[in-house]
């Protein structure tokens, strides 16, 4: 054989090599921003679920607050009919999901903010348990939320580093958004009873 003819057949080795490897880990990195958009999913069925447990104990003590009561559940509703597929992730069905999920934090803000009103509630070991278990759901979605940007963040950037950015418009790896504070939240909400 010419020499010629092994250093194309090495180069193109190398080449379909580098293809191949760094196709499979684009492949890994996507994966890995759907399993924790899939964690993100998972904390807001877990706070959804605590819902009614919270709203039916506040109901025994609060019957005449039926307003706020509600409130949660409508929000609640509303937030668990919105469903967005990791492979089809774009900015407006993000924040569309955000913004269900928003209203629900802000109906259960007003919620656990009635407590004030009765200080039995506030006693009873029930609604201690819901509060603190929406507390630490609530901790869970943030660090579901950071772990879902910052595994985006490392796919984002891999895509659109030179040269996987070619591997990426060939393979059709697109970009993927981000969650983001949500308009407003950079001001304390306001409790009025």
């Amino acid at each position: 054989m010419k020499k010629s003819t092994i250093i194309w057949i090495v180069a193109v080795a190398v080449v379909a090599i580098w293809a191949i490897s760094g196709y499979n880990g684009l492949v890994s990195m996507e994966e890995g921003v759907s399993g924790q958009w899939s964690n993100v999913e998972t904390q807001y069925q877990r706070r959804a679920d605590l819902i009614p447990n919270l709203v039916n104990t506040v109901k025994g003590y609060a019957a005449h607050e039926k307003e706020t009561l509600e409130g949660v559940i409508e929000a609640r509703s509303k937030a668990t009919q919105i469903t967005v597929n990791a492979e089809d992730l774009t900015p407006e069905k993000l924040a569309e999901y955000q913004q269900a999920q928003g209203q629900v934090t802000s109906a259960l803000g007003k919620l656990l903010a009635l407590t004030e009103n009765y200080p039995d509630l506030k006693a009873n070991q029930n609604f201690l348990e819901l509060q603190a278990q929406l507390e630490g759901t609530e901790n869970r979605i943030t660090v579901a939320r950071k772990q879902f940007n910052d595994t985006a963040q490392a796919y984002n950037t891999a895509i659109r580093r030179f040269p996987k950015n070619i591997l990426a418009a060939i393979f059709g790896f697109d970009k993927r958004p981000y969650f983001a504070a949500q308009e407003g939240a950079d001001k304390a909400p306001v409790v009025e009873f």
